[in-house]
């Protein structure tokens, strides 16, 4: 049986992602193993990888339900080193509280990425940098065509821990 590709998931997650590696969210196990821990500290993702980074599993609710890569994968991808952003754009996205966002934006991502946007810019940052980084994370995921490894269920929430 063919391996099921990932669908290319929605900008966001990669501006997730990049957020996670600012916030040293990313904690690698071993040659395989690695877990992200969520923006609002209430949930440890689980991520599995190949040798290659291109067979991945992973129990985030984007991956579960949606079956696009979600941000924990792609941060374990970037931490893993198959793909090196600027530290300047995964400073700028430290601290960005995702959770908190994508629900007051009832996740309506465009909204939620225009938040970020003037954030980044009130802060000093360039916003199209950020969003250019963003994209080339997109077509370097075009480019590893991802495969689907086994299917996990999402964790359970617990009560939020403070990140920073």
């Amino acid at each position: 049986m063919p391996a099921t590709p990932w669908k290319i998931p929605p900008i966001v997650k990669a501006y997730e992602a990049l957020g996670a590696i600012g916030d040293g969210r990313v904690r690698i196990e071993d040659d395989r193993h690695a877990t992200v821990i969520s923006s609002d500290g209430s949930k440890t993702y689980e991520v599995e990888t190949s040798a290659d980074g291109r067979e991945i599993a992973s129990n985030d609710n984007a991956s579960y339900w949606q079956g696009y890569v979600g941000y924990p994968a792609i941060a374990v991808l970037i931490a893993r080193g198959f793909y090196r952003p600027p530290a300047n754009v995964t400073d700028a996205l430290a601290g960005v509280p995702w959770k908190e966002l994508n629900r007051k934006y009832k996740n309506d991502w465009a909204k939620t990425i225009a938040d970020v946007e003037k954030e980044l810019d009130q802060a000093g940052h360039d916003p199209d940098a950020v969003r250019s980084e963003a994209e080339a994370v997109l077509t370097f995921l075009r480019a590893l065509e991802p495969v689907r490894g086994k299917r996990s269920r999402p964790p359970s929430e617990k009560a939020a821990v403070k990140i920073r």
